[in-house]
């Protein structure tokens, strides 16, 4: 019979005959068939079924083997046994994938077939394993909605026990990968119904087991928390927030606002994603989720997190208001966002340009649903109007389009507003308002700017809040001395108990400005710190050498302080106690290689720095083009640690001139195309400030820009300031060997890591061929951890002292390990990892360092925390291009940079901007330049992390150390206890004239100080555009 169906079927009989034939083919099943015939008709309709060329042959396929299945049972139930079916599962069917739907349809109809055969209970057993193997391969839509349908007709398939909590979780995760690349309506009618179907599937198992439903709401929440740029979580996750009980919702959004482990920055990933399923055209309940989880973030006053999502999403929200399916969902959320957002009109006015279409749209099409739409809409209007007036020029042309809708009286207005706002008009509020904020609310105090001096105001608040050099600044015993680090630590005193808002750092600027330092102009604050850094070291050293000899002359500094300064510090890996304060909180030692490509030998140099300065990539469309780059050298010396000899083996030295210290020449490409000849720098021989080096690039490794049109990270940066640079053409090696120039390979190495590592973008280029200095206006993603590559020596007395080092920059993009092969000299080191946490970021605004704006954001670090072992698979800097990955929300470390965030209370974040003095967050940081182009990460602090850190010295002796920080010496305590009862004499008699005053005159709306013609990046009161992005606050007339 087999033989005659199966040439029936492949016939060119017309199709009525086939179709009489099939009949009587399907009323013969009724006789009696031996088993070899009986197997012979079930494979060949298994075969018609999975591989049929055409409908017909399916159809007959299907029809033929139900009668023969249930006319002979046995033998299809020994055909239809666990070996077919995990065959069909595991190795598809002749052609057939084994992922191809057809094949999940058949084994569904084989089970409908032998349903009251014993044997199915094995195929039950065998399924509730596969079913959870094919979830995790990660199904595509059509062929999870199938596995759902078989599974909702057998519930028996679905795994049980622990293993149910599994698949559950798993299919979240599935659902989460769910994509609909069409734009035409029938497929996603389609696929809406297939992602139903699965969370049907879901919210019967949830019923059936109500202990899988909690993880599921887990697995759910890690998916769209996730902070993995390179995976977006499918909107399709909305279809399970209306098989949620409502019943859950306080439990569910208290249990996620309070719990520790959940970082802000996935929260706010989760919200936004949250708020994104407004656009799932079925999902119920999906505002009311939302609008719980707003407020449960205001209940626990989580602000920034408030802020930047309703920035960010609000004019999404209003976009879905054109949709009749979600438009009630999306009125709702939208109403609430506005309506809590009272500190700033900043969300209103991005909706504002949009409100006039929509009414005008709505009010043409006379449906009685859009009126009463528009008699919402229009209130919300009136009330946010209201509360942010000042801005006819917005408002007037919708106050013209919605004239005809009732407005609701000011009573109304006044109680609709109270009744939304995050808190009450508390300082509850002072972590994300971009105000002045005095040190009762920040616990911080500002910097008066003295006239263009935010340039030292940033560099000082970032040393301050280097924590560990702030202790040891203060425990130093100096008094009788008159030296800079004397006003350095009376200045730091100030800043930890003063009870002003801001403190006027004149001594100290006067003391510490550089002498070809223009007063009241603005400055390169990176020049600066260094500058800083050098008077500090060097004045130490001096005042150690007079000690020696007159400990009791000189300047007049006791011993006892020097020995202070020499003996509180002892730096991790060596024992030198002659090291200065300088030395060992930002030391670090740099060793350059360079090797002859002609004979093979060697020479070596280490030297100290205390800053690096990193030079952005050069273009990599240039080839065969060399250039002389005048980019700043670490801060290094010979046997000092401040003074700088870097030079060529065969090179005249050069003066150092201190107007051009911040500069590199133009971006590589510019230099290259213009053909214009390099410009020199020179270096005074008396100059502190790093020194500039020529360098040499070949056009056979030139590279790509990391990451194509990607954000640049800092590790880039630091892997391209360490990859190795051939010097061939003009730059070629004198070898002694050779006796000749020759082509040679220069590397260098981190021996010595700092306990501060201070990196110093070089953002600031002079264009070579329009004779101007420019900005490189390039948005840098900054790690929270990073760990920086050590390669120790077993000795440094062996090395080569004959030359300097000779730091230049090299590309490091697809030709990178290329460069990196390893030559001999390299087995004798020894790589170590050295985690670091950043501490503090120097932002400046402008586009240029004769103008513009600097501000810092900086937290807490000391040197135990446990935040870099909590976290081990943290940001790896390494010369591989596979893990020099972006960090700017590109890579899955950016997870973990953000989840340390908050992770203790000394890393709250602070912006420092001038006399303004704001809580942030590390999102506020990464968001910067995005947010505000001209603003750009400078210089950068990062703490180095240890288990046990010997910088701290607790010694109860010398008293009890507050916050962690040492006792103050009398001297000091005296001087602020003074000044502080001053500052409240000052505040009784501002408060007494501010009372006369308000008798007297109409009250004035203008916060004092404020002017609207301040730009965002100027040192103005509202100047730096910082502040987690509301730098408009300031600006506005309430």
């Amino acid at each position: 019979m087999d033989k005659i169906l199966e040439g029936l079927v492949s016939s060119s009989h017309p199709l009525p005959l086939k179709r009489m034939i099939v009949r009587k083919v399907v009323e013969s099943a009724e006789h009696w068939l031996d088993e070899a015939q009986c197997e012979a008709m079930f494979d060949l309709t298994t075969r018609l079924i999975l591989e049929g060329q055409d409908p017909f042959q399916r159809q007959v396929g299907h029809q033929v083997l139900e009668a023969y299945a249930r006319y002979h049972r046995p033998e299809f139930e020994s055909f239809f046994n666990k070996t077919f079916v995990l065959g069909l599962l595991q190795q598809g069917y002749h052609s057939l994938d084994r992922k191809d739907v057809a094949i999940l349809d058949y084994i569904h109809n084989g089970l409908k077939l032998i349903m009251s055969c014993p044997s199915v209970l094995d195929l039950f057993s065998l399924l509730q394993v596969e079913v959870l193997r094919m979830v995790c391969e990660r199904p595509e839509p059509l062929l999870c909605a199938r596995l759902s349908d078989l599974l909702t007709d057998f519930v028996q398939c679905v795994p049980k026990g622990k293993l149910s909590i599994t698949f559950c979780q798993q299919l979240v995760r599935t659902i989460g990968h769910f994509q609909c690349v069409s734009t035409q309506e029938k497929e996603l009618r389609e696929y809406v119904s297939q992602v139903t179907k699965v969370s049907n599937l879901l919210q019967n198992i949830w019923k059936a087991e109500p202990s899988t439903l909690l993880p599921s709401l887990q697995e759910v929440f890690a998916s769209i928390s996730s902070t993995d740029a390179s995976f977006e979580p499918s909107v399709a996750l909305a279809s399970l927030v209306q098989h949620i009980p409502l019943q859950m919702i306080t439990v569910l959004i208290r249990s996620l606002t309070t719990d520790p482990n959940v970082k802000d920055a996935s929260m706010t990933q989760a919200l936004c994603r949250m708020i994104d399923w407004l656009s799932w055209p079925l999902a119920q309940h999906v505002d009311t989720w939302v609008i719980a989880l707003l407020k449960g973030l205001a209940a626990v006053q989580k602000f920034t997190i408030l802020i930047d999502v309703t920035l960010l999403k609000i004019e999404l929200v209003f976009n879905r208001l054109w949709f009749p399916l979600v438009r009630p969902g999306a009125l709702a959320v939208l109403s609430h966002m506005l309506l809590s957002f009272q500190h700033s009109p900043e969300a209103f006015h991005v909706i504002v340009p949009h409100i006039v279409n929509l009414v005008h749209s709505f009010r043409s099409d006379g449906l009685p649903s859009s009126t009463a739409f528009l008699v919402q809409l229009t209130e919300l209007v009136h009330c946010m109007m209201y509360h942010y007036s000042g801005f006819p020029d917005l408002y007037e042309p919708i106050l013209e389009a919605v004239k005809d809708f009732p407005k609701p009286s000011e009573e109304k207005i006044k109680l609709i507003l109270n009744q939304s706002a995050w808190t009450s008009q508390s300082n509850a509020l002072a972590s994300c308002l971009s105000r002045l904020s005095g040190k009762s609310e920040t616990g911080k105090t500002g910097l008066i700017n003295l006239g263009n001096t935010c340039y030292m105001n940033s560099v000082l608040q970032a040393l301050f809040m280097a924590t560990e050099f702030r202790r040891q600044v203060l425990s130093l015993n100096l008094n009788g001395c008159n030296s800079l680090m004397k006003k350095l630590q009376h200045l730091f005193a100030f800043l930890a108990h003063t009870q002003r808002e801001a403190y006027a750092p004149r001594i100290f600027f006067e003391a510490s400005r550089p002498p070809w330092f223009t007063p009241r102009s603005q400055q390169d604050c990176s020049e600066y710190l260094r500058f800083l850094l050098d008077r500090l070291h060097e004045e130490e050293k001096i005042l150690r050498v007079q000690s020696s000899h007159k400990p009791s002359e000189g300047l007049g500094c006791a011993e006892p302080c020097l020995q202070e300064v020499t003996s509180k510090v002892e730096s991790p890996g060596t024992g030198d106690s002659e090291k200065t304060l300088i030395e060992k909180m930002f030391g670090g030692k740099l060793r350059t290689h360079i090797c002859c490509l002609n004979c093979g030998s060697t020479s070596h140099k280490v030297e100290a720095f205390t800053d690096l300065s990193l030079a952005f990539c050069p273009s990599p469309s240039v080839e065969d083009l060399s250039f002389q780059d005048p980019a700043p050298l670490p801060n290094t010396q010979d046997d000092g640690l401040m003074q700088t000899s870097v030079t060529d083996l065969e090179e005249e030295p050069i003066v150092y001139n201190p107007a051009t210290a911040a500069f590199v020449c133009d971006s590589v490409a510019n230099q290259r195309l213009s053909g214009s000849p390099p410009v020199e720098f020179h270096r005074d021989e008396n100059s502190s400030v790093p020194e500039e080096s020529p360098k040499i690039l070949t056009s056979k490794d030139g590279a790509q820009n990391p990451g194509g049109e990607s954000t640049t990270s800092v590790t880039d940066l630091l892997n391209y300031f360490l990859a190795p640079e051939v010097l061939t053409g003009e730059n070629q090696y004198y070898c002694e060997n050779c006796a000749s120039l020759q082509n040679a390979e220069k590397t260098m190495q981190i021996t010595e890591e700092p306990e501060y590592l201070i990196l110093t973008l070089l953002r600031f280029s002079y264009d070579q061929k329009y004779h101007v200095r420019r900005k490189i206006l390039d948005n840098v993603s900054l790690p929270l951890v990073l760990e920086l590559p050590v390669k120790r020596t077993a000795s440094f007395s062996s090395l080569s002292q004959s030359w300097s080092v000779d730091v230049d920059f090299t590309d490091i993009n697809e030709n990178l390990p290329k460069k990196l092969k390893p030559s001999g000299t390299e087995e004798a080191f020894c790589p170590k990892l050295v985690p670091y946490l950043l501490s503090s970021v120097v932002v400046h605004s402008g586009v240029s360092s004769e103008s513009g704006h600097y501000y810092s954001y900086a937290r807490n670090i000391t040197g135990t925390e446990s935040s870099y072992q909590m976290c081990p698979q943290s940001e790896n800097l390494s010369l591989t291009p596979s893990q020099s990955c972006l960090l700017g929300g590109e890579s899955p470390n950016t997870v973990i940079d953000q989840d340390l965030e908050n992770k203790e209370m000394s890393q709250e974040w602070f912006l420092f901007n001038d006399s303004r003095v704001t809580f942030t967050s590390f999102q506020s940081v990464q968001k910067i330049t995005s947010r505000f182009p001209k603003d750009t990460a400078y210089v950068l602090l990062y703490k180095k992390q240890s288990r046990a850190n010997g910088v701290r010295s607790d010694n109860p002796a010398s008293g009890v150390w507050v916050n962690g920080d040492p006792p103050l010496q009398k001297e000091l305590m005296d001087a602020i206890t003074k000044d502080n009862k001053l500052y409240l004499q000052e505040q009784e008699l501002n408060a007494r004239a501010r009372a006369l005053q308000a008798a007297s005159t109409s009250c004035s709306f203008r916060p004092n100080g404020f002017d609207d013609n301040d730009p965002p990046g100027s040192c103005g009161p509202t100047g730096g555009g910082g502040g987690g992005g509301f730098n408009t606050v300031g600006r506005l007339v309430f």
